[in-house]
């Protein structure tokens, strides 16, 4: 129960931190000169649109993984 309870603890730290990155990850850009850098990421990591200034980040394996958790709780409570 202990190790159960430390893992999902451990999972929730690590979404915490990619979240946080990811909230972060377009003000940085907006203040570097030069994002040629993020083209190099694979787009299932992050997604970067850009139009007219206007700058939108996500990562599609963080969206995965949310509607993943949000089907198996809802699947799990309705048991």
């Amino acid at each position: 129960m202990a190790s159960t309870l430390e893992s999902i603890s451990i999972a929730g730290w690590v979404l915490l931190l990619t979240g946080a990155v990811l909230v972060l990850l377009p003000l940085v850009v907006r203040y570097l000169p030069s994002a040629e850098y993020l083209d190099k990421i694979p787009p299932l990591l992050l997604y970067v649109y850009k139009k007219d200034g206007f700058t939108f980040m996500t990562s599609p394996i963080l969206i995965i993984v949310s509607v993943i958790s949000l089907l198996w709780s809802v699947l799990r409570s309705s048991s």
